[in-house]
C-alpha cells in the first residue's frame, strides 16, 4: 500500500533571530488530526483511511550526538519503509540533513522551495548550518539536480551570486502569477517555509515578510505538480508568534494537501 509518513523534527538550534520552531511539530499534528476538520484532501484522497497516513512521532536528540546525524539517520529509517515522507520542523536548517537521506534513495531529484528568503547564504553570522544557509550546503553537496525557489522577496547581491553559482531558478513573489505551472521531469522534494506565505495567512513565523503568497496560490502550485513528490518539509512555524493557532491550521492544511498529492502522483525512484 502506498503510504505517507509524518516525522516531527523539533530542532531550532540554528535559528538566527527567535527560538520557537522546535515546539511546532505537536501543534501542527494536533490541528491535522483534529475532529473539526476532514481528512479528505482536495486531491480526492482520504488520508483517514486505515494505514494511509503513518505518524512516526518526533525525532529524539540524544546528548552528545550531532543533530545532523540524528536527522539524517531518522529520516533514512522512515524512507527505508518505502513511505513518502513529510517532515515537520523545526527551523529551515533541518532541510540539509533531510536531503542527505533523501538523495540516497533518489539519484534524480528536483527541489521546489517556497519561501520569502533564499536561505542560500554561504554562511550567516559565521554559521554554515544557519537556517539562512541550508540550500548552499545542499547544492554544494550535489543533493539535488535542480533548485526552483518561489516567493522570494528579500534578495540581495550575495544571493544573486549564489544563484549564478548553483544555477538556481528563481520566481520572485512580485513576478508570481496565479497560473504558474512548474514543469518537472524528475521526482520532486518540496521545502515549504511558512514565511513564504503572506503573514496575513501565516502570522506565526519568526521573520514576517509582507507581500507573500496566499494559501490558495501555494496549494495550486503543489496540486499542479505531475511528477512523484517523494518527500517534503514544512518548516519555520513559530507557535510563540502565532494567533489562535491560525498558522498551525494552515501548516496542517498544507501537510494534508502535500500528502494527497504524494498519494495521487505515486512515488518515484
Amino acid at each position: 500500500m502506498t503510504r505517507v509518513s509524518l516525522l516531527g523534527i523539533p530542532n531550532d538550534e540554528n535559528s538566527s533571530f527567535l527560538r520557537g520552531p522546535a515546539e511546532a511539530p505537536p501543534l501542527i499534528r494536533r490541528e491535522l488530526f483534529c475532529d473539526a476538520y476532514s481528512m479528505w484532501s482536495e486531491t480526492g484522497i482520504d488520508l483517514g483511511a486505515e494505514g494511509r497516513l503513518q505518524d512516526r512521532g518526533d525525532l529524539k536528540f540524544e546528548p552528545g550526538q550531532d543533530p545532523w546525524e540524528a536527522i539524517e539517520q531518522g529520516v533514512a529509517r522512515v524512507l527505508a519503509t518505502g513511505d513518502s515522507l513529510i517532515s515537520l520542523g523545526g527551523d529551515h536548517a533541518i532541510t540539509h540533513p533531510i536531503l542527505r537521506a533523501v538523495r540516497q534513495r533518489h539519484p534524480k531529484l528536483a527541489i521546489l522551495h517556497i519561501d520569502a528568503h533564499a536561505d542560500i547564504y554561504d554562511a550567516y553570522e559565521g554559521n554554515r548550518r544557519s537556517h539562512a544557509s541550508p540550500f548552499a550546503r545542499i547544492m554544494e553537496e550535489g543533493l539535488a539536480d535542480r533548485l526552483v525557489q518561489v516567493g522570494l522577496r528579500t534578495i540581495n547581491d550575495h544571493h544573486r551570486d549564489q544563484f549564478k553559482r548553483f544555477s538556481v531558478e528563481v520566481i520572485e513573489a512580485a513576478k508570481f502569477s496565479d497560473d504558474l505551472r512548474l514543469e518537472f521531469s524528475t521526482p520532486v522534494y518540496i521545502s515549504l517555509d511558512l514565511d513564504g506565505l503572506d503573514p496575513a495567512h501565516a502570522p506565526g513565523v519568526s521573520h514576517r515578510e509582507p507581500g507573500g503568497l496566499s494559501v490558495r496560490q501555494v496549494l495550486n502550485l503543489i496540486h499542479r505538480i505531475d511528477q512523484p513528490i517523494v518527500a517534503a518539509d514544512i518548516v519555520e512555524y513559530n507557535p510563540r508568534c502565532d494567533f489562535m493557532t491560525m498558522t498551525a491550521t494552515v501548516a496542517a492544511k498544507l501537510a494534508k494537501e502535500i500528502a494527497g498529492a504524494m498519494l495521487r502522483n505515486g512515488r518515484g525512484c
